[in-house]
């Protein structure tokens, strides 16, 4: 309980700090870079669910156009590889896009490890996460779930692993779910973009 409401809280703080200073050359790099390839605002804005099913903003780089459909999960778009910019493909790819999220860990919204916050119209997620109290602690730029599956799970596994993290939250976890993040963004390892019933239709054409 220490860890849990008191130091893992101020590592955020420390390392969302850090963060923010060695990362900037990246930032202004990432953000040319948008700003070059394509209309529309640097950040992109969204309606999450928060610890204790409070909701907040989170931040990310844009790497969709702006006619995308709005509070639309990726996966759930049938043609997403229309909606995403080039600089956006390569920022996904590698989770560039998610560097800003690190203001909202700074902000005390999100923590460096947690469940990933849930769009505010993913009822279906936010009621199987209930089941495990995964609604209840703040949640994380990376989780248990990511790095066992990320986009290619459903929703009550998602869940069931997210109530693994609750159940067994500690600095060892927080450390092995570190290292395990960049081992899956090295290697784009549950990244999905699209849903599978477009991957049918591709698979048949």
């Amino acid at each position: 309980m220490i860890y849990r409401n008191y130091i893992k809280k101020v590592i955020d703080k420390i390392l969302s700090f850090i963060g923010i200073v060695v990362l900037s050359p990246v930032f202004l790099i990432l953000i040319i870079c948008i700003k070059l390839d394509s209309k529309g605002p640097v950040l992109f804005k969204q309606r999450r669910i928060g610890k204790e099913k409070s909701e907040f903003y989170i931040l990310k780089f844009r790497t969709m156009k702006i006619d995308t459909p709005k509070d639309t999960p990726t996966h759930l778009l049938t043609d997403p590889e229309s909606y995403i910019t080039r600089v956006g493909k390569f920022m996904r790819k590698t989770s560039l896009d998610e560097l800003p999220q690190i203001l909202n860990i700074l902000k005390g919204e999100m923590s460096i490890i947690g469940p990933r916050p849930c769009l505010w119209n993913q009822f279906d997620l936010i009621k199987e996460r209930d089941i495990y109290g995964a609604n209840d602690i703040t949640p994380g730029l990376t989780g248990w779930a990511q790095v066992n599956g990320r986009d290619e799970i459903e929703i009550p596994i998602k869940a069931k692993l997210d109530g693994y993290y609750v159940k067994n939250l500690g600095l060892y976890l927080d450390i092995k779910i570190f290292l395990l993040t960049f081992v899956g963004v090295l290697t784009s390892k549950g990244v999905k973009e699209g849903s599978l019933k477009s991957e049918t239709n591709n698979l048949s054409k």
